[in-house]
């Protein structure tokens, strides 16, 4: 679904969403469209997908400061996934990148462990990598879409991290793979979750981060 589509859907439903969740859509639809004129350029595609999704999980509250990064994603996915009754998500993840989301999980490069070790912050990375790459084959094959789903979003955030802290070259020649495929995800993942975000605006999404202020 394209961003023009979702702009005219969420302008329709403007006296039924409250207009803080509205703002939340709004916002993620921008840097979706902004993404999307980033055809040609991976580096800043990604960046503008996961400000995105950032934008669409992200709450003004102390709970969720307190929360580590993969408690968050996988507070945000839990409720997502319970709003999808028509398995929109596992479709995508089943039906269109089986494949690729098989190579990010495999790839050692985006899995935070590694370059904790490599720090001296850690040890057995690589026990913890293979069991990862067994527990997302099994989530994939079993259907478990929010297990499977908070695993791609953490090798997704390593690798956003190695792009928003300045840990990788633009327009490197290095890890170009893991950046097409993640951005190619990101790409069919976010208007089902923008779309779903939409027909579910009581449900609790928090409140967001910076709000209008006058």
């Amino acid at each position: 679904m394209s961003t023009s589509i979702l702009k005219r859907k969420l302008k329709s439903l403007q006296t039924q969403i409250p207009e803080s969740h509205a703002i939340r859509l709004h916002r993620a639809i921008s840097w979706l469209k902004a993404a999307e004129e980033q055809e040609k350029l991976p580096d800043l595609r990604l960046i503008c997908l996961w400000v995105s999704m950032n934008g669409l999980y992200a709450m003004d509250e102390a709970r969720f400061e307190r929360m580590q990064e993969r408690e968050r994603f996988a507070d945000f996915v839990d409720r997502l996934v319970a709003c999808d009754q028509e398995s929109r998500l596992y479709n995508i993840l089943w039906n269109k990148f089986s494949g690729p989301i098989r190579l990010l999980v495999e790839n050692k490069f985006v899995y935070g462990p590694f370059w904790d070790n490599l720090r001296g912050e850690g040890r057995d990375w690589e026990k913890g990598f293979q069991q990862s790459i067994a527990d997302a084959n099994q989530a994939l094959s079993k259907k478990n879409v929010p297990y499977l789903l908070r695993i791609v979003l953490d090798r997704l955030y390593v690798l956003r991290n190695q792009l928003i802290h300045g840990g990788a070259t633009y327009k490197s020649q290095v890890n170009r793979a893991q950046v097409r495929d993640g951005g190619n995800l990101l790409l069919a993942l976010l208007p089902v979750v923008i779309e779903l975000m939409m027909q579910h605006p009581t449900n609790d999404w928090g409140k967001i981060y910076f709000p209008p202020v006058e």
